[in-house]
């Protein structure tokens, strides 16, 4: 048993989640691409710059075995990722929207090509923080983290357009379930007796049932149709989720959103879901 619960294949998505994007960036203006969005200081353009360091990064790092990371001293994971991104999207202006729709285009299926050859259960090739800070990663989640990043920004851009889309459950469900792998770890700091389960419910089309269950030392993930009563109980809609687990709201504007049961301390807890490096 693993706490991060059953694999999730999210390979054979990211070119429908890519094409979806491509089309979306094809039909923008101007204007469209100069929108601000939910990222501080950040434009539309700057998103699609961002997302093409994310496809050069991993090329890179996971395909080709570059490090190419300096670290400032003293400088942390999340202080790091911060000064990298705007460094790379500051570069990036200077070139045209058609360039960047170019390199996304020409660049994706080498990302395609890199995910098919993995083995799913192997270890990562980077570790995923926000699921576990002690264990090793399998390569689907690693992967699966990557699908959640390309989703989640290219919801920003519909949502800085107004461009509803990339919302059906085939391209959300993965989302959500790999955004909920982070619940064992949102609960580590909550010791309860063995057997303790955290029921979380997400409404939608895209939603479903997640337990989390107090085992000898840490909390796992387990089937959401166990036929057991939870010590706590949380419900929430699939759009309030997503971007809960990004940040996109708080979790007091999340649990304002929802409904929660049972222990306080551990609804409290379960509705702090965090699901990117921060």
């Amino acid at each position: 048993m693993t706490p991060f619960g059953p694999v999730i294949d999210t390979r054979p998505l990211f070119p429908r989640e890519r094409r979806a994007l491509l089309d979306l960036l094809g039909s923008l203006d101007e204007k469209d691409w100069a929108r601000p969005t939910v990222c501080p200081g950040w434009d539309v353009r700057d998103i699609v710059g961002h997302v093409l360091n994310d496809y050069l990064r991993r090329l890179s790092g996971s395909r080709d075995g570059h490090d190419g990371a300096v670290f400032a001293d003293g400088e942390t994971l999340p202080a790091y990722l911060t000064r990298v991104n705007d460094e790379f999207v500051r570069v990036i202006r200077q070139c045209s929207p058609r360039v960047m729709i170019d390199l996304l285009a020409h660049l994706g299926p080498q990302l395609d090509a890199m995910w098919s050859t993995r083995n799913l259960t192997a270890p990562a090739g980077i570790d995923v923080s926000w699921a576990s800070t002690d264990l090793e990663s399998p390569a689907w989640l690693d992967i699966a983290r990557e699908y959640t990043e390309f989703w989640v920004h290219q919801r920003q851009i519909r949502d800085a357009v107004s461009r509803p889309g990339a919302d059906d459950p085939e391209l959300l469900g993965p989302v959500i379930d790999t955004f909920l792998r982070a619940l064992p770890h949102t609960l580590r700091a909550e010791i309860r007796p063995e057997g303790t389960i955290v029921r979380f419910e997400v409404t939608g089309p895209a939603g479903g049932v997640w337990l989390a269950e107090r085992t000898p030392g840490r909390w796992h993930l387990i089937g959401g149709h166990e036929e057991r009563d939870p010590a706590a109980h949380v419900t929430m809609d699939q759009d309030t989720l997503w971007r809960l687990a990004t940040r996109g709201i708080t979790p007091q504007e999340a649990r304002r959103r929802s409904e929660t049961r049972g222990d306080l301390d551990l609804t409290q807890a379960a509705t702090a879901l965090l699901s990117i490096v921060r």
